[in-house]
């Protein structure tokens, strides 16, 4: 780990200064601080300084990123997407240890120092992708922070034998259980519900669920998370992810629900869906005070060819599809991105204060809006005070 003094940046778009970097943490900030014997000194060259990007939503697991070209071949449904992935990477034989390691230096070039991934866990595969990511990450720990989800991807009540796994997979070192639309996929949300905050109840771990079924669908199945949420005290640790039911119910329900995420203060991740689908208001449930965060979901994978691991381009598109064009609301879309995915993964001394770990991530621009707007390749990134990616690259050695 090499001290530094980093000269001339703007932190969030604000004044010029300087930031010196001692012990992996930001020990200063402030104009022409002095930069102490043998500290390496970095040209900030007027850039943006913001810190590490959070891909708190991400299924490293499953991609094909490093492989051969794979054409898309999924139908419409969610169903038809879950039995093409099963059937392709049955085929293909791919390691998740490796296929998450190749993708890791894409996102260490992105500048995302944070991942929180979601993990396949059912009767097909077993914990396999639950130690493959999990060996990954021990071999990468000074590169980056990973969360594990225990994520039922084939259902949970149709596969008996699932909430075995998924409990055995929070033993087995995943920080959070995950669910997946128990009325839509398993037509038993009751069952579902129960089984997995039972298990979150035993372990103290946090939920994280998806949640795709619109409408009043949706909404019932919101309205039962709180419900648990409540009743077993774990406020501030539960997520729901996707939501799409927040932007396609009537306004009296919508505010029904913002009362129930505040009340339990469960957290909201959105990626900006693709085409018509319904997401969740995200200016709206910000200004309401409603816990926000945004990730890659796949990459590159059999669901789609398209998502790249760029947080930055991420935040672009929460901004796109809601029609954000001040200032204000694309900034939102980038603490979407930052504060807020670090918030829900409970990272520790986070940010741009005196104290922070120097998780800092270097762009060419002028505003944080700018930076999103264009989202250019990303100067420096630095992980704990050590520089892991410049120019775009990441410097990960080429045997690591």
């Amino acid at each position: 780990m090499q001290d530094l003094v980093i000269r001339g940046v703007r932190p969030w778009g604000g004044e010029s200064a300087d930031i010196a970097v001692r012990d992996g943490r930001i020990a200063a900030i402030g104009a022409d601080l002095p930069a102490l014997p043998g500290e390496e000194i970095i040209d900030g060259r007027g850039c943006l300084v913001i810190p590490g990007l959070v891909d708190a939503h991400a299924h490293i697991d499953k991609t094909l990123w490093g492989t051969p070209w794979h054409p898309h071949q999924a139908g419409p449904s969610l169903m038809d997407k879950i039995t093409n992935e099963r059937q392709v990477l049955a085929g293909l034989g791919l390691s998740p240890e490796v296929q998450s390691a190749r993708l890791l230096r894409r996102l260490i070039a992105c500048g995302t120092t944070h991942v929180r991934t979601h993990v396949d866990v059912g009767p097909d595969v077993g914990l396999k992708h639950l130690h493959g990511v999990q060996a990954m990450r021990e071999r990468y720990r000074d590169w980056m922070d990973i969360d594990m989800v225990a994520f039922p991807q084939t259902g949970v009540m149709i596969r008996p034998g699932t909430l075995d796994l998924l409990e055995q997979a929070v033993r087995d070192g995943a920080e959070v259980i995950g669910g997946l639309d128990p009325v839509g996929v398993d037509r038993d949300p009751k069952g579902q519900l129960d089984g997995i905050f039972a298990i979150a109840g035993r372990h103290g771990c946090e939920v994280d669920i998806h949640l795709h079924d619109r409408g009043d669908l949706g909404a019932v199945t919101m309205e039962m998370i709180a419900e648990r949420t409540r009743s077993l005290g774990l406020a501030g640790k539960v997520a729901i992810s996707h939501a799409f039911c927040l932007g396609g119910v009537e306004p009296a329900r919508l505010e029904s629900l913002i009362a129930l995420l505040l009340e339990n203060d469960i957290a909201i991740m959105t990626h900006a869906p693709s085409g018509t689908t319904p997401f969740p208001p995200i200016r709206l449930l910000h200004e309401r005070g409603v816990r926000l965060f945004s990730g890659s979901d796949g990459i590159r994978d059999t669901w789609s060819p398209l998502n790249n691991g760029d947080m930055l381009e991420r935040a672009f598109m929460l901004a796109y599809r809601s029609g954000f064009r001040d200032d204000a609301g694309i900034e939102i879309a980038l603490r979407m991105a930052t504060y807020g995915g670090a918030q829900v993964m409970g990272a520790q001394h986070y940010g741009l204060s005196v104290g922070s770990n120097a998780d800092l991530v270097l762009v060419a621009a002028e505003t944080a809006a700018e930076a999103v707007a264009y989202h250019p390749p990303r100067r420096l990134v630095l992980k704990r005070g050590r520089v892991v990616a410049r120019d775009g690259q990441a410097l990960l050695p080429a045997n690591a």
